[in-house]
């Protein structure tokens, strides 16, 4: 498949109350393994990429080594390919254009953006990060590919005792960031399932989940109506404590 191909089909399989899972890979080989399992789709998780290489999560490896992982994921798998973004490594919507521009020369058709501030405090106000969002949409047609846009918000970090606070502010959040050029909505943090149905059913953009503890089944989650169910850092932290757990067995 094409570049644009990719794009179309990564953007096909977010379908609500079918949901895309992805299993989150951090290098070539694990996106290789996941595939050769039957995965329609790979996508990063920013902890696993930066844990992998000894980095901390948070934007701290470098911009130019997620790229050159990113870039040999993309090569080594024919199949979509997304790369948890995080906050695009600026707060200047020219650069992070150019950032963006530099991603898809890669090969990559889909990114997770989130709206909390990486090396400060809080989220970004709703304009200011819808113009972000709009900074990176415009990038993305500038290079004639359908970027898949994961708009993240972590308004659900911010009240994991109380979610019900902060449903209109998320609400309010994924109508504008659809409005700005965002493909998807991804509402990590949130365990509550009648909490999870509201939002599938109030907002137009694909919605995705991340698994965690006390989380709704995967069925229960398709039938809530979530489009996409990410594992986000599950899958490098068990394949770590197998690993440690077969070196003591050998070291033993």
């Amino acid at each position: 498949m094409s570049q644009t191909e990719k794009a179309e089909r990564f953007a096909t399989l977010h379908v609500k109350g079918k949901p895309l899972v992805l299993y989150n890979a951090w290098d070539a080989g694990s996106a290789k393994a996941i595939v050769a399992a039957g995965a329609e789709a790979i996508a990063t998780s920013s902890y696993s990429v930066a844990e992998a290489q000894g980095y901390r999560d948070g934007e701290q490896i470098p911009q130019s080594f997620l790229a050159q992982i990113a870039a040999r994921i993309a090569s080594a798998v024919n199949v979509p390919v997304s790369i948890d973004f995080e906050g695009g490594y600026s707060e200047d919507e020219e650069e992070l254009a150019s950032n963006i521009s530099r991603l898809l020369d890669l090969g990559v058709v889909g990114i997770n953006f989130e709206d909390r501030i990486v090396n400060g405090t809080g989220l970004y106000s709703i304009d200011q990060q819808a113009r972000r969002i709009g900074a990176i949409r415009q990038a993305a047609k500038a290079k004639g590919i359908a970027l898949f846009i994961n708009a993240r918000t972590d308004e659900f970090f911010n009240e994991p005792k109380d979610p019900k606070r902060v449903i209109g502010a998320v609400l309010d959040r994924a109508k504008t960031y659809a409005a700005a050029g965002a493909s998807g909505l991804f509402i990590p943090g949130l365990q509550q399932d009648a909490l999870i149905g509201k939002i599938c059913e109030d907002v137009t953009l694909p919605v995705n989940v991340m698994v965690m503890a006390g989380m709704p089944t995967n069925e229960l989650l398709a039938k809530l109506g979530v489009a996409r169910i990410s594992y986000g850092p599950i899958p490098h932290i068990e394949a770590m404590a197998a690993l440690k757990e077969a070196a003591k067995k050998v070291l033993s």
